[in-house]
């Protein structure tokens, strides 16, 4: 099912991004809207550069999560779920799932309109929040700061450890840059103008830009953020960068210890090849845990950060057993 949705919340989001927004919605086999016990209902949200559409794409080489989930019910590995897929794009290329003045209320938007639309069509019961990269993090942001809404979360590689995570990209932002005559706007408005989008060398730039959006968001400032460095010299800025700092999971989480343990499900796992060095942020994450004895499930496997949505098969089930 996909769902047209006019948000109140977004209408006068500063990028001037799209405000009804597609709501995709998988339904399992024999739902029923008067089943008595309802169903587990899980809000999906997608990586930088993803959609809740992107969740659905067809992939020859794997499965999307319509065909993934309906093979999970009928092997008898999962109960039946409703699937929320949730589309938080912007024009920095995805999005943390926090308020921002620089990309729009966010958080807001899926606590306020979101899971109550679901709740209003649906036979829902619990809720867990679920993502991958920079929607795992969204994952684990949500989760802890909303326990009244979600009563599990589910974070895949999230970001954390930003001196880890997002240092390695500040060179290559900087050069970025440099070769738009050191204006980060000349450099945007030059990526959204350009018919491919898609180079190597652009990544760093966006994701840099798009995490100072999250996390130092100044409406006084060109593109309404304040970069973390300064453009000329690359010389770090100690006060922008603290600003960060006070997003990062790995840094903030005892600060939520009381709501993490009204969670029914925390569940945190990365690959040991993550690409993006994500791996340590999840071990600084589950040992924090574990010293602060909040039960939850964590794990690492074999492999890097991207073609991971295997890892559902995983998570999914655990969600069902936890939950239902």
């Amino acid at each position: 099912m996909v769902h047209s949705h006019e948000s109140a919340v977004l209408r006068s989001n500063p990028l001037d991004d799209p405000y009804t927004r597609d709501v995709v919605v998988y339904l399992p086999p024999e739902y029923s809207q008067s089943y008595s016990k309802g169903y587990v209902t899980v809000f999906m949200l997608a990586g930088i550069g993803g959609n809740g559409r992107s969740l659905l794409n067809y992939d020859p080489l794997g499965e999307d999560i319509e065909s993934r989930m309906n093979r999970l019910i009928s092997e008898g590995k999962c109960g039946p779920m409703i699937l929320v897929m949730v589309d938080c794009f912007t024009k920095f290329g995805g999005n943390q799932y926090i308020n921002s003045s620089a990309t729009g209320m966010y958080e807001d938007y899926i606590i306020q309109e979101i899971v109550p639309f679901v709740d209003q069509c649906y036979n829902t019961s619990s809720h867990t929040v679920l993502g991958k990269s920079s929607g795992g993090y969204g994952a684990l942001m949500l989760g802890m700061r909303n326990p009244e809404v979600f009563q599990g979360l589910v974070d895949h590689s999230g970001d954390a450890a930003f001196e880890y995570c997002y240092l390695p990209d500040f060179p290559k932002a900087l050069e970025a840059f440099r070769a738009s005559g050191n204006s980060p706007r000349k450099w945007f408005e030059t990526f959204w103008d350009k018919s491919n989008r898609h180079r190597s060398e652009d990544a760093a730039a966006l994701n840099v830009l798009a995490m100072a959006a999250h996390y130092s968001p100044n409406p006084n400032s060109e593109l309404g953020v304040d970069l973390p460095f300064r453009v000329d010299t690359g010389k770090i800025l100690d006060d922008v960068w603290s600003r960060w700092q006070a997003w990062d999971p790995a840094r903030i989480i005892r600060n939520y210890s009381d709501n993490l343990k009204k969670l029914k499900l925390i569940f945190i796992d990365c690959g040991i090849k993550d690409e993006f060095n994500l791996q340590w942020g999840a071990r600084i994450i589950h040992s924090t845990l574990d010293n602060m004895d909040i039960k939850h499930h964590y794990e690492e496997f074999d492999d890097g950060h991207s073609n991971i949505s295997y890892r559902y098969d995983t998570s999914l089930p655990k969600i069902y057993s936890e939950l239902s």
